[in-house]
């Protein structure tokens, strides 16, 4: 079924656990998160950026989410992440996403606060939620990099004026992750999100965790953080199954051969981030 994330992630941060949000670029990563999610009963966010967007349109990445929630007993968000502009926005409220992000975090403090209450009074018109970001994550996400020479923590004041100003219902904070391939072991700065944490009431998200320790991020779930982000594995993970396909089956044209061994490589490494995030002992 598809739903809006707003429910969710009000109980993952009400009972401590996170709900795991994975970024599908094609029909098969669909599948992949479907199975993880049926086969561990976890709710689900399944998400799309602009880049892929842009690469397949808005309408044919909301289809295939909406057919897998319809095919699930676990709830289904289509989200879409790191929305870059206000018409990006506004064109997955009405192609039907149940979850929009704004983010604003490259422009000033003032310009994102109104970039993001233009994009809440939108989607809360539809009663669809909205996650945005303060903050720089490191590191890129589609051709986003605003981390240069500027301080890379989200401020926690500035956090909750942020959040009293704009309507937002969940942020995305920066805390030391990055986005893309890690060049060594990154180290969450837990002071920072308890801070945070104890200035803000809302859902918090952590960004760029493809490469994060589980152990850190458990931590980060104990501080209440309610949504965690993964993106970059599960783009490795399905280039190693269509790879290891053909390294055994050189002269294989047949995509759905080597689209199975993709989507098993994608099922086991989502399968692992989700029992991870129920944060049970």
């Amino acid at each position: 079924m598809l739903v809006s994330s707003k429910e969710l992630l009000a109980d993952a941060l009400k009972n401590r656990y996170a709900i795991g949000a994975f970024n599908v670029e094609n029909m098969e990563m669909v599948i992949a998160v479907l199975y993880a999610a049926e086969e561990t009963k976890s709710p689900v966010i399944m998400q799309t950026t602009p880049g892929t967007i842009k690469y397949a349109g808005a309408d044919f990445y909301f289809a295939n989410i909406r057919a897998a929630a319809e095919r699930a007993n676990v709830p289904v968000v289509c989200h879409l992440d790191h929305g870059n502009s206000f018409e990006t926005a506004v064109l997955a409220f009405h192609t039907g996403y149940t979850s929009i992000m704004i983010d604003g975090s490259k422009l000033p403090f003032e310009e994102n606060i109104s970039l993001t209450k233009s994009v809440v009074e939108v989607c809360h018109a539809g009663n669809i939620p909205v996650e945005a970001e303060l903050g720089r994550v490191g590191g890129k996400e589609d051709d986003l990099d605003n981390t240069k020479g500027k301080n890379p923590f989200t401020d926690p004041k500035e956090a909750a004026e942020f959040v009293e100003r704009t309507g937002c219902d969940s942020l995305a904070v920066a805390v030391g992750t990055a986005h893309g391939v890690y060049k060594g072991v990154p180290q969450i700065n837990f002071e920072v999100l308890t801070k945070i944490r104890e200035l803000v009431k809302i859902p918090l998200v952590l960004h760029g965790t493809s490469g994060v320790p589980d152990e850190q991020v458990t931590k980060c779930i104990n501080l209440g953080m309610c949504k965690v982000n993964y993106a970059t594995d599960l783009r490795i993970a399905f280039t190693h199954g269509v790879k290891e396909y053909m390294k055994g089956s050189p002269e294989g044209f047949d995509p759905k051969k080597y689209g199975a061994y993709g989507i098993e490589e994608v099922k086991k490494y989502v399968l692992q981030k989700m029992i991870l995030l129920k944060n049970e002992e």
